[in-house]
This record gives C-alpha cells, sequence and structure tokens, in this order.
C-alpha cells in the first residue's frame, strides 16, 4: 500500500477519505437494499401467481418429507412395526414376520412416492434461485459502475486540487522572490 508523503497528505487523508467512502457506501447500501426488496417482492408475486396446486403440494410434501417430525414419526413407525412382528408375545398377531416383506413394499411405494415430489420442488426452487441469482449480478453491476463512477470523479478532484496546489506554490515561491 501507497504511503503518504508528508503530514499534510496524511492529514488530508484522514479527514476526507473516511466521510466520503462512508457516506457513499451507505447510500449504496440503502440503494441496493430498496432495488432488492423492490425485485424481490415482484419475484414474489408472479411466482405466487403462476404457482399452481400442484406446485404447493409437491413443496409441502418436500418440506415435511426433509423435516425431523417426518424422520422420528417414520422412524418410530418402522420400530413399531420390527418390534410388534418379532416379539414372542405378539406372536399370534405377526402380520409381516421377518424378513418384513410387507414392510419393504411400503418402504418401495414411500420412496417411488415421495421422490417426483421432492424433484418437483427442487427444480422449482432451482428456477428461483436463478432468478435471484440474476438480481444479484445486477445489483453487483449496478454497484460495479456507479463505484467506477465515484472513481472518475475523485480522480477528477484529485486532478484539480494538483492543479491549484501547483498553482498556490508558484504563487507562494513568486511572492517570496519579490
Amino acid at each position: 500500500m501507497k504511503e503518504p508523503k508528508n503530514e499534510q497528505e496524511q492529514e488530508v487523508n484522514k479527514k476526507s477519505n473516511p466521510d466520503i467512502s462512508d457516506a457513499h457506501a451507505e447510500r449504496i447500501d440503502r440503494l441496493v437494499d430498496e432495488y432488492k426488496t423492490h425485485i424481490l417482492s415482484q419475484l414474489n408475486a408472479r411466482e405466487y401467481r403462476e404457482t399452481t396446486r400442484s406446485d404447493h403440494l409437491a413443496d409441502k410434501v418436500a418440506f415435511f418429507a426433509g423435516s425431523w417430525k417426518f424422520i422420528i414419526i417414520f422412524t418410530s413407525f418402522l420400530v413399531l412395526w420390527m418390534v410388534w412382528n418379532t416379539l414372542a408375545q405378539t406372536t399370534a398377531l405377526h402380520f409381516d414376520v421377518a424378513p418384513f416383506i410387507l414392510l419393504n413394499l411400503i418402504l418401495s411405494f414411500t420412496a417411488a412416492f415421495q421422490a417426483p415430489f421432492i424433484i418437483m420442488s427442487q427444480n422449482r426452487q432451482g428456477i428461483r434461485d436463478k432468478h435471484e441469482a440474476v438480481v444479484d449480478f445486477s445489483i453487483n453491476y449496478k454497484a460495479e459502475i456507479e463505484i467506477a463512477d465515484m472513481q472518475k470523479h475523485l480522480h477528477r478532484l484529485e486532478l484539480q486540487v494538483a492543479d491549484i496546489h501547483q498553482m498556490l506554490h508558484k504563487l507562494h515561491s513568486k511572492e517570496t522572490i519579490k
């Protein structure tokens, strides 16, 4: 990093850079937040309009199938099934003895039934993620353009200050010669 040459330059850096960068950073953050909120609300509204009942059902099934509640309920069901069909006390009531053919059929049906719902829900979420990525890219691009514009203005101001500094130095050197 380039070190300031003298005390005057250090003082100018301390005074000018934090104020300018903080003000612009806050402005950019505010603009980005407003822009993103506006675009995301439009995406949500469009998604709500375009979502069918079957899409909502797929989302609900995928949400439940991927929850701890489902895991606990299904695990309890499996353990209860196996215990019921293996205990000696319930021999007369066994309806699916080992190797649990009926249970395997139920598990296969459950997996075959859940998979399409989960895939449909993931596809919809993937489409939404793609839209949000486009929004994020747009916001980043807009911020990059604004930063480049601010850098141009800052460079122009630095050149003007340097010119003024040169003029003052020439004026001061002419006054000391007289």
